[in-house]
C-alpha cells in the first residue's frame, strides 16, 4: 500500500517471524527434527569436503567444484536454521532490522552462488566427454579459480542489489514475517510503500542469475548426450550417465524449487507454501546433496570410508 503523502516515514526496528507452526505443542518436535537435520547436513557436507581433501583420485575439477557446493550447503542451512532454532528455544520470535537484512543478504549471496557453481560443474562435464582431448588445458587450475571467483562476483552483486533495493522501502507495519526467515517476497508484503520497482529487480536480476546459467547448463547437457550416446560400450555409457545424473538431479532440485518461490512473490494464499519450499532450499537440498553425490560413486564412498574410519578401504 502507498503512504500518504505528507506523513512522517515510520521506521520499524524489529520484525516478528512467525516460523514454520503456531502450534506451541509441536514446536518441540519441529526443534528436534531441524536440529538433526542441520547436524546431519553440516555433517554430512563436511564430510564431502574432508573426503575430497584427503583422497587424491579426487583431486580432480569435479570433485574441486564440489568441495566448493559442499562448503555452500553448509553456509545456506546455517544462514537459516540455528537462527529459527534460537527462537524456538527462547520463545522470542523478534529479528532486529538489521540482522533481517543480513540474512536476506547471505541467503541470496550463496544461492546466487549455487546457481552459478552448478553451471561451471556442468560445463566441466561438457569439457571431459565432449572435448577430453584439451580438457586438462581448457579446465586448468587457474581456470577453476578465475570461474569460482566469478561467481563469488556475481552472487555478491545480486545478493547486494537486493539489499540495498530493499531498504528503499517504508516499513509501517505490521511487522510479522510469515515465515521463518527474512526472504524478499514476504518482506514485500510488508511494505507500506510501492514494491513494483523492487519486483521488477528481482524479475529482471533474476532472469540472468537462473534464466541464463540454465540456457547454459541445457546447452552444455544436450551436447553431453549426443556425445554419450555416440560411445560403443554400454559400460562406459553407464558411467558417464551416471556422472552427469547425480548433477542433473542436483540441478532439478535446485532450480525447481527456486523457481516456485519466487515466482509467485510470496502471495497471501501461498503462505504456508511458501513455508514448504523454504524448508526444502534451505534444509531437505542441502542434506540430500552430499548423498546424492555418494549413493552411486564408488570413489567418494572409499574416500568416506577413509574419513570416518580413519583407514584406506580394501580395492
Amino acid at each position: 500500500m502507498e503512504p500518504e503523502s505528507g506523513t512522517n516515514r515510520t521506521t520499524v526496528t524489529e520484525f516478528i517471524l512467525l516460523g514454520l507452526l503456531e502450534m506451541e505443542k509441536l514446536q518441540p518436535v519441529v526443534f528436534v527434527l531441524f536440529l538433526f537435520a542441520y547436524l546431519v547436513t553440516v555433517g554430512g557436507n563436511l564430510s564431502i569436503l574432508a573426503a575430497i581433501l584427503v583422497e587424491p583420485k579426487l583431486h580432480t575439477p569435479m570433485y574441486f567444484f564440489l568441495g566448493n557446493l559442499s562448503v555452500l550447503d553448509v553456509g545456506c542451512i546455517t544462514v537459516t536454521v540455528p537462527a529459527m532454532l534460537a527462537h524456538l528455544l527462547t520463545h522470542k520470535h523478534t529479528i532486529p532490522y538489521a540482522a533481517c537484512l543480513s540474512q536476506l543478504f547471505f541467503f541470496h549471496l550463496l544461492a546466487g552462488m549455487d546457481c552459478f557453481l552448478l553451471t561451471a560443474m556442468a560445463y566441466d562435464l561438457f569439457l571431459a566427454i565432449c572435448r577430453p582431448l584439451t580438457y586438462s588445458i581448457r579446465m586448468s587450475q587457474t581456470v577453476q579459480w578465475i570461474l569460482v571467483a566469478v561467481s563469488w562476483v556475481c552472487a555478491f552483486t545480486n545478493a547486494l542489489t537486493h539489499t540495498v533495493a530493499l531498504t528503499t522501502l517504508n516499513f509501517c507495519g505490521p511487522s510479522e514475517v510469515n515465515h521463518f526467515y527474512c526472504d524478499l517476497p514476504q518482506l514485500f508484503q510488508l511494505s507500506c510503500s510501492s514494491t513494483q520497482l523492487n519486483k521488477q529487480l528481482l524479475f529482471g536480476v533474476g532472469f540472468i542469475m537462473a534464466g541464463e546459467p540454465v540456457v547454459l547448463i541445457i546447452t552444455s547437457y544436450i551436447h553431453v548426450a549426443a556425445a554419450v550416446l555416440q560411445i560403443r560400450s554400454v559400460e562406459g555409457r553407464k558411467k558417464a550417465f551416471s556422472t552427469c545424473g547425480s548433477h542433473l538431479t542436483v540441478v532439478c532440485l535446485f532450480y525447481g524449487s527456486g523457481i516456485f518461490n519466487y515466482m509467485h512473490l510470496g502471495s497471501e494464499e501461498a503462505s504456508d507454501k511458501d513455508k514448504g519450499v523454504g524448508v526444502f532450499n534451505t534444509v531437505i537440498n542441502p542434506m540430500l546433496n552430499p548423498l546424492i553425490y555418494s549413493l552411486r560413486n564408488p570413489d567418494v564412498q572409499g574416500a568416506l570410508w577413509q574419513v570416518l574410519v580413519g583407514r584406506r578401504s580394501l580395492t
